[in-house]
């Protein structure tokens, strides 16, 4: 598998994965060339991530357009 070509996967595998990859960089036991495999991996993932929660907020507002009572809200993170 290509460390730049993302599968076909769900959102939530893609999260997932992206996750366990800043595991694995965060514990320091990557030599750097992994290292640098696994941020190229990261980048394509949350590529993937991004074009997926855009492709879901489309939805979202194509599904709530035609309701006049229906209003969407930005998302505030508590974080």
């Amino acid at each position: 598998m290509s460390a730049t070509k993302p599968q076909t996967d769900s959102f939530e595998d893609s999260l997932a994965e992206l996750e366990a990859l800043v595991d694995r960089m965060e514990s320091g036991d990557l030599t750097l060339d992994e290292s640098l495999q696994a941020f190229e991996r990261g980048i394509a993932l949350t590529r993937t991530c991004q074009q997926a929660l855009q492709a879901a907020e489309q939805r979202v507002e194509i599904l709530t357009s035609d309701r006049p009572d229906a209003t969407t809200e930005a998302f505030e993170d508590d974080a």
